[in-house]
């Protein structure tokens, strides 16, 4: 489940957890307690050498919350490489602007659902 993780990358998504960004935070309140479609998410969950918004072990998705940093031209291709590696484990990535989360969650949530396989 966690794909050869470190023990230093468990203890930075741990510290992290402790410190969620408003988007997460809102987010977190719809995907907690099963529910969407009766599945576990995880906030914060670590992945091999990265550590994911967060994560449905049943349905193999990783849900990513991306600040206004994700839309530098270097960001988006470390983002990119990353999304290969977790990809090449079988988990789907969706990835999600702060703004979608803060101006229409419902529709986030809507295409999460839908994405389940």
């Amino acid at each position: 489940m966690y794909f050869g993780t470190s023990v230093e990358i468990m203890k930075r998504a741990s510290r992290l957890r402790k410190d969620q960004t408003s988007a997460e935070k809102i987010i977190w309140q719809r995907l907690r307690r099963r529910q969407i479609g009766g599945l576990r998410f995880r906030r914060q969950h670590p992945i091999n050498s990265f550590i994911a918004d967060f994560y449905c072990h049943e349905a193999k998705i990783v849900i990513e919350i991306d600040g206004g940093i994700h839309d530098d031209q270097e960001q988006k291709q470390k983002d990119i490489a990353r999304q290969e590696i977790i990809t090449d484990f079988g988990i789907k990535v969706l990835r999600f602007k702060n703004e979608e989360i803060f101006n229409d969650i419902d529709s986030v949530i809507k295409t999460i659902q839908y994405s389940i396989p």
